[in-house]
């Protein structure tokens, strides 16, 4: 396996990946052991900033709580937007997951970094995991670790492709011998095609959804070239029709939703 003495050496610890949307915990052994929103609940009292929840419990927070609590979300676009709340958020989740199991000794992680990260952003990644009590901290570029997974030729003199579609940013790369010999990012993700898909149904069916029933639909029936019969798969929705106000239910297609994400695989595509 590419880099097998490496992960050899991992084989006790953990790896990261960090997300616009979620964050992804693996354990050498059991696989992924969490993957959650990236997201944080902070209080603010007297200019004060305190953690009160992390993760799924965040989330569930969004919308349902005083003002004084603000749901943070500390990587957009791929980068990382506020940078004391990304340590708190990598914290939580390493001791987390220390709470699943007993470790014979302090584990060491890998982390995902986005390839545009600056040295400032990786060195925060790097003090947060030491923090969380990691033995030692390799950090790893987004498109090589998604290239090692798909047990991509990354080590041998030949040129491959990845493009990984993440939560707020697409990230292509062109990798040869264990380095990246191209890469360049578009703040294009799954996020914005959720949101086409939200504008396309409320534009042609006057019906409003929530992002979780658009990111349901881009899982179930999206596609990037529309079927050869124009229609393909289709399933019902229920949203909230915009003229009466009342609950309502409808058909929707893989040819419609080809159509709702033309522009963002577009922008991906150039």
């Amino acid at each position: 396996m590419v880099f097998s003495r490496f992960f050899r050496m991992m084989s006790h610890d953990m790896a990261i990946d960090l997300g616009t949307a979620n964050t992804v915990v693996y354990l050498r052994g059991r696989g992924v052991v969490l993957n959650e929103p990236s997201v944080v609940a902070v209080e603010t009292i007297n200019g004060v900033k305190r953690v009160k929840a992390v993760g799924d419990d965040a989330k569930l927070m969004m919308g349902k709580t005083p003002g004084s609590i603000e749901a943070i979300r500390p990587l957009r676009d791929g980068v990382i937007a506020d940078i004391d709340v990304a340590e708190q958020m990598i914290s939580h989740f390493i001791r987390k997951v220390h709470g699943q199991r007993r470790f014979m000794r302090w584990p060491q992680i890998v982390i995902c970094v986005p390839s545009g990260s600056t040295s400032v952003e990786r060195r925060a990644i790097r003090d947060a995991a030491s923090n969380a009590g990691a033995s030692q901290v390799f950090l790893i570029e987004e498109p090589m670790a998604a290239a090692i997974g798909a047990d991509m030729p990354v080590t041998e003199p030949i040129g491959s492709m990845v493009v990984d579609i993440g939560g707020g940013t697409t990230e292509v790369a062109v990798l040869s011998l264990r380095g990246l010999a191209y890469s360049t990012s578009v703040r294009v993700g799954g996020d914005k095609m959720d949101e086409a898909i939200v504008s396309y149904v409320r534009r042609n069916h006057n019906l409003l959804i929530g992002e979780a029933t658009a990111e349901r639909i881009k899982q179930e029936v999206g596609v990037a070239k529309p079927p050869l019969d124009g229609i393909g798969l289709t399933i019902h929705i229920k949203g909230r029709d915009l003229v009466n106000g009342v609950p309502k239910e409808i058909q929707i297609n893989q040819g419609q939703i080809a159509e709702a994400l033309s522009e963002p695989v577009g922008t991906i595509v150039e």
